[in-house]
């Protein structure tokens, strides 16, 4: 496996802007070796933009839990014909998604309806990959913001590279190139997921409501986090 000094990586990279960024990161990676997923979801559009931009033929993975909204399904089709896109379906395994459907899972265990049907999906992908790049935004979570450019996980190199991006540039850069918006924005939800637990809201409020969740578990940093926050508030 490919060793990097992170905190060399993460300066080298620090005055880039991110598609600088993403150029630079293929100079160290075949293209290959980078996993690339998008939800194609209220803010994916900005990076898949730059990603065709710049490495059209660069493959992305879509992990369809089979829960999306009909309108997010369309609006892949839209992004991907208009981006012309090379685009990949990761599925769950048949019988455990059907068991959440029967359950109804992410009602009693929205934790596990997510490993189910998300983070288990991926696992085999990322195993043929050596890093992973996602469009995760500092501004949106307190949990994001932490993240630096590089980091180690589970033995792959996450690569976010509009991480320190402000919701002011992005929204500049979306509308500079003129971007189609996912149809649901315009009708009050900011982050869109599996219809079940998204609802209307700012930021990511609309996400899992009523529960202490803001993230589905393919960053599985978030959930260590979260646990010593609770046993935080639990000593204290």
């Amino acid at each position: 496996m490919i060793q990097f000094n992170l905190d060399e990586l993460n300066r080298e990279f620090a005055s880039l802007s991110p598609i600088q960024r993403v150029k630079r990161l293929y100079a160290h990676f075949e293209e290959k070796d980078v996993l690339f997923t998008s939800s194609f979801g209220a803010n994916s559009v900005g990076l898949l933009h730059l990603l065709s931009r710049i490495r059209p033929t660069q493959t992305i993975h879509f992990i369809d839990t089979t829960y999306h909204f009909e309108e997010t399904i369309r609006y892949k089709k839209q992004i991907t014909e208009a981006f012309g896109l090379k685009v990949v379906d990761i599925v769950p395994e048949k019988s455990a998604n059907e068991f959440t459907r029967q359950t109804e899972l992410w009602a009693t265990d929205s934790n596990q309806c997510c490993d189910v049907n998300k983070v288990q999906p991926l696992e085999k992908v990322k195993a043929q990959h050596k890093v992973w790049m996602s469009g995760l935004m500092g501004h949106q979570t307190d949990y994001r913001a932490d993240l630096p450019i590089f980091q180690w996980k589970d033995g792959l190199l996450k690569f976010h590279p509009l991480i320190d991006v402000s919701e002011e540039h992005f929204h500049r850069y979306v509308n500079f190139f003129r971007l189609p918006q996912h149809p649901l924005k315009s009708e009050g939800y900011d982050s869109i997921g599996c219809s079940h637990c998204t609802s209307k809201g700012c930021g990511r409020e609309g996400r899992w409501q009523g529960q202490e969740k803001s993230e589905c578990g393919l960053h599985p940093d978030y959930f260590k986090k979260l646990l010593e926050k609770q046993g935080q508030r639990m000593a204290s």
